[in-house]
């Protein structure tokens, strides 16, 4: 048996959705913590992101899903598998950012000796400031981080994809820390066992396909053979298309992958190059 961790909170759904287009049928209910999964070899665990690492670390549950930032503020020695781009948002890392507000007189990141900053990442931001050879009073923030500014904090470290959060509340970014994206975990000695190994390689990649596969489509197209080299030439493709050969000789049948905003440029240049009988088709995988 495999104990999962499935991040409680605000990835949840997200990482549920991911499970189900990768063909896992995971089902969250309101009254447990245990989620349902049509895998009897998968026991997953609702865990909040922010305490994955520790538990996959102490070997509580095997693996995981977590943020690379919960992992470093955590410490946790843990088998990093892969990186999944995707949050609650967007499909681009989640950053934690130094923010004052903005009429505040720190500039820099010197002008923070001896103030008070606010954040839920103490460890992260105590390393970053040493890096920096700054000394400051470091808060651990229960939450409303960004209202604490200007009169419980000086400064505060807060995580944000769009910034918008910020600029709400009257604040300016002076420097990033860290990006951060979700991280697949592993116990080290879990790792080390070659069927609940097999079981998380297997399990990671139909994930990483079905991130690999967005924004992705394929086409499909016959070509006449003193057509193919004007084709082959205007169009992009992760690799080589497949080419197959036609019951008629003098045609051949063209398949081949791109991005998914390419597709209503290419397509008028292709039937004009010579592709007949084109079709685009939606993509639920890429296994590379």
């Amino acid at each position: 048996m495999l104990k999962l961790g499935i991040p409680a909170g605000s990835l949840q759904e997200a990482t549920g959705e991911l499970f189900r287009r990768a063909g896992y049928d995971i089902r969250f209910s309101s009254r447990s913590y245990y989620p349902n999964i049509d895998d009897p070899e998968i026991e997953c665990l609702l865990i909040r992101a922010q305490e994955m690492a520790r538990y996959v670390e102490k070997g509580v549950i095997d693996a995981g899903l977590t943020g690379y930032d919960w992992i470093l503020e955590n410490r946790a020695d843990v088998h990093e598998v892969t990186e999944l781009v995707f949050s609650k948002v967007s499909r681009r890392p989640v950053r934690w950012v130094l923010a004052v507000p903005n009429d505040s007189p720190i500039k820099t990141i010197k002008d923070l000796e001896g103030k008070r900053i606010a954040t839920e990442v103490v460890n992260l931001t105590t390393d970053y400031l040493a890096k920096h050879g700054v000394t400051a009073d470091v808060e651990f923030s229960w939450g409303a981080t960004e209202v604490k500014p200007p009169k419980l904090a000086d400064a505060i470290v807060e995580v944000t994809e769009t910034g918008s959060s910020l600029r709400a509340n009257n604040l300016r970014i002076i420097d990033e820390i860290l990006q951060s994206t979700t991280r697949f975990i592993v116990n080290k000695k879990a790792w080390g066992d070659s069927w609940k190994r097999t079981k998380v390689e297997n399990l990671v990649l139909m994930l990483q396909g079905v991130l690999d596969a967005e924004g992705r489509a394929g086409l499909m197209m016959n070509v006449h053979r003193k057509d193919l080299d004007e084709v082959l030439e205007i169009l992009p493709a992760m690799g080589r298309p497949t080419i197959s050969q036609l019951a008629d000789d003098e045609w051949v049948a063209l398949m081949t992958v791109l991005e998914e905003s390419q597709v209503r440029d290419l397509i008028p240049k292709l039937r004009l190059s010579g592709a007949r009988d084109i079709v685009e088709f939606p993509l639920s995988k890429i296994i590379t």
